[in-house]
């Protein structure tokens, strides 16, 4: 037979009300997640549990082991604003040094008590324990003797667990927001740091915007010279003014170590560490972080503080976030330097050698050359050009007249072509390779010879070569692939069908050579391909029929006209389309 359960006695009224209260007290306190707000909200509930003339809840600096007040009703403000208090020093103190609750109900018999709230006559002090770990407490004062009991002591003990986990919560939950907002922050930040290109200007704007991570006292930021293997100041504020520091050797200092070791250096005690080199006077503690690039350091952020320990982990956390971005930007900036240095040499060289390749070209007719008429005009695609021309006169009454084109255009084809007009132009050249038969198809059999041994298979010249005896009143043409040169004699306008191999293709490559008599009047214009295969917006291009008409206009004009008329022609064609080829043009007319 089952015996009855007797029901366990009932607890007494009182303590079902204290029971619901901490309930009620922890459920309300850990509802809050703003740490002001929670700070503020504590003696309004302590309120319900006992009386109280002045409170103060004191939080924990592990690191220095100093107690500071939160927040405080009833406390004068000074000794609210007073500094840390020591952990062991007075009853707050000790309560958290002991870890237990101190009740002290005649404070002037207790030798430990410090007076922080003038009529205090008795003290209840909590701590705030927190898995083990006091975080803070909670500071009861009254000026009744006797006020507080056991009773007020148990269940602010419990409440003060319901408080520890609550500022914890809310310490995690600020943390996270301000890591949250950090980030944020470093993020836009290296959308800043992307878009200024300006070495000089950089370096201040990192250093400006620095500030919004860490509320530094003293910032430097040195880079790397590799030439010299030290660290240079670019940028170093302190207290918002500027200050000069000498170059520090790699692995000398701290800065010199973190750069050579690229890791960050944190030392919460300068004086304490034999690397440190004394700059700045007040200097206690210096946080240095490397620029890293890959495994390449470019440099370092360097902070220090007045105070003992001012850094932390975290900011070596966010400075070396700040830091990774610093340094890319650093690079991209050095990159642009470099870049525009190259350009402005290269701008320059290229203007040097536009007059170089202006001053190749002649100017003048040969003197003394007689009833001919010569005009010419070239215009580069680009900077420089591949086309060439030349007027020589290897003998009295004799002018030969050479115009050529190189594959391709820029600078590789302004230096072959000059190359190429060169061995028009030598002696030298004339003597070795054609001293007996000086006609334009042994000219340019000779120049294939030579450009062919000099191995430049990727370029090509092709070259339209003539000579105009004028004293027998007789030209001879030779070409080497150039498009064929137009003829206007006795009133008929026609191109010359005279091919060729172009100059440096194959070896022992030979040429034709066409010849006709001259009369006043004859005019004959050689162009190059873009010339004749210039594009409009349509990529039509320009044509031998357009060249043609262009003579047929203007033949009976001096030679001068004539070619601006071909370029006139040329570029209302193409309108706004730019040029896809560098253009020459020459015109010979038989004056007499």
């Amino acid at each position: 037979m089952t015996e009855p359960v007797t029901p366990a006695p009932a607890a007494p009224p009182h303590i079902r009300e204290l029971v619901i209260t901490l309930f009620e007290l922890g459920r309300e306190i850990t509802a809050v997640l703003n740490l002001d707000e929670l700070l503020q909200k504590i003696p309004q509930l302590i309120a319900r549990i006992t009386d109280v003339q002045a409170f103060a809840v004191y939080l924990l600096d592990e690191r220095r082991q100093e107690l500071t007040v939160a927040y405080s009703v009833g406390y004068p403000g000074e000794v609210a604003r007073a500094p840390r208090l020591a952990v062991g020093s007075g009853l707050v103190g000790a309560a958290v040094a002991e870890g237990r609750p101190i009740l002290v109900n005649d404070v002037s018999a207790d030798p430990r008590y410090v007076e922080a709230v003038p009529g205090s006559r008795a003290e209840l002090v909590v701590p705030l324990r927190r898995k083990g770990r006091v975080i803070g407490a909670l500071n009861l004062l009254s000026s009744m003797p006797g006020q507080f009991t056991e009773a007020d002591e148990t269940m602010l003990r419990q409440f003060g667990a319901h408080v520890a986990i609550a500022i914890e919560n809310a310490r995690l939950f600020e943390h996270e927001r301000e890591y949250t907002g950090t980030l944020e922050t470093l993020a836009e930040i290296g959308r800043e740091f992307g878009a200024i290109l300006n070495l000089d200007e950089l370096l201040t704007h990192i250093a400006n915007l620095t500030r919004r991570v860490i509320d530094y006292r003293t910032f430097g930021i040195l880079l790397v010279n590799e030439e010299t293997r030290e660290l240079e100041m670019k940028v170093a504020v302190r207290y918002g003014d500027k200050v000069s520091l000498p170059r520090v050797k790699l692995g000398h200092g701290l800065v010199g170590y973190a750069a050579l070791h690229g890791e960050p250096v944190l030392v919460p005690d300068v004086a304490a560490d034999p690397r440190y080199i004394k700059v700045v006077d007040d200097a206690r503690s210096e946080l240095v972080i490397p620029l890293m690039l890959k495994d390449r350091c470019l440099g370092v952020f360097d902070l220090e503080s007045p105070e003992l320990d001012a850094f932390t982990k975290h900011h070596v956390e966010i400075l070396t976030l700040l830091g990774s971005q610093a340094a890319v930007a650093i690079e991209n900036a050095r990159l642009v330097d470099t870049i525009r240095a190259n350009e402005e040499r290269l701008e320059k060289e290229i203007r040097f050698a536009q007059r170089v390749q202006a001053a190749l070209l002649p100017a003048d007719l040969p003197k003394r050359m007689k009833h001919v008429d010569v005009a010419a005009r070239f215009a580069p695609a680009r900077e420089l050009g591949g086309d060439l021309y030349d007027f020589l006169a290897p003998e009295s009454n004799c002018l030969v007249v050479a115009v050529g084109d190189v594959s391709g255009k820029g600078v590789p084809a302004a230096l072959y072509s000059a190359f190429a007009g060169e061995l028009l132009r030598s002696r030298t050249f004339r003597r070795r390779y054609a001293p007996e038969n000086f006609s334009p198809a042994s000219v340019l059999a000779s120049m294939n010879t030579i450009l062919h041994e000099r191995q430049l298979e990727e370029y090509y010249c092709t070259v339209c070569y003539a000579l105009f005896d004028l004293k027998h009143r007789i030209v001879t043409l030779a070409n080497s692939g150039l498009p064929y040169p137009v003829r206007c004699a006795g009133g008929a306008i026609a191109q010359i069908e005279l091919p060729g191999v172009p100059l440096g293709s194959f070896a022992g490559s030979s040429y034709d050579e066409m010849q006709f008599e001259l009369s006043p009047g004859d005019v004959f214009v050689f162009c190059s391909d873009g010339v004749f295969e210039a594009n409009d917006a349509l990529g039509r291009e320009f044509g031998a029929d357009r060249l043609l008409d262009v003579v047929r206009t203007s033949y009976r004009e001096p030679a001068r006209v004539l070619v601006d008329a071909i370029f006139a022609a040329v570029q209302q064609f193409r309108g706004d389309t730019p040029p896809n080829d560098d253009m020459t043009a020459v015109a010979i007319k038989i004056t007499g």
